[in-house]
């Protein structure tokens, strides 16, 4: 098993799933699910799953190695669809009709797992059952919140990293004005402030 941490800050649960990969529209993206463990681990940091189905999970997929491989396989399929789904979107308002079939095809699996629950505030909760243990539940979650994100206001904050080496990363915009371009100031914000402050001073010496 490979041991990593998980960026989970884009704001939704679906937009930390298309991020589960680093330099996600480069031409050499870094694959963050390397193994079905990957997903459990994710879904765990991402609220996904609790601690109690994650180790639920892990034993079944030590018993069933060669359907945890077609779970994962499923959810880096879905995954994919999720994130040019977004991009397509945040780009051009425009989806794939494939991308969507992708995820309605995991909607219509997962959607009939959910039960209304009993629950402290509000009353009741539809959720999946606590003791639910299926190798694609964390794909249904994803999906989920994809449908969710895709019907609601947000939509229209959904962003990509402005970065041109393909950053790739999703987030909501949720500032105010909605001019967030960037990932992170730390990282790829820094670096575009750096390299336009650069490109300031050629252009300066250029003309001196």
């Amino acid at each position: 098993m490979s041991e990593k941490s998980f960026d989970v800050a884009a704001g939704a649960l679906c937009l930390d799933f298309a991020n589960t990969v680093n330099w996600h529209a480069s031409e050499q993206p870094v694959e963050g699910l390397l193994d079905y463990y990957d997903l459990i681990r994710w879904g765990t940091t991402a609220g996904a799953l609790t601690s109690a189905q994650a180790d639920a999970l892990r034993q079944l997929a030590g018993a069933q190695a060669d359907e945890a491989a077609a779970a994962l396989a499923r959810a880096v399929q879905l995954r994919e669809a999720v994130y040019r789904l977004f991009v397509g979107y945040a780009a051009a308002g425009k989806v794939g009709e494939g991308d969507l079939a992708i995820l309605n095809e995991a909607l219509a699996e997962g959607l009939g797992r959910l039960r209304v629950m009993p629950a402290s505030s509000p009353p009741f909760l539809l959720d999946y059952p606590p003791r639910l243990v299926d190798l694609d539940q964390v794909r249904w979650a994803a999906a989920r919140s994809a449908m969710e994100l895709l019907t609601s206001d947000d939509l229209e904050r959904v962003r990509q990293c402005a970065d041109d080496r393909g950053c790739g990363y999703l987030f909501l915009d949720v500032s105010r004005n909605r001019s967030r371009r960037w990932c992170s100031m730390e990282s790829c914000g820094n670096r575009a402030k750096a390299r336009r402050h650069y490109q300031r001073q050629q252009q300066g010496e250029e003309m001196g």
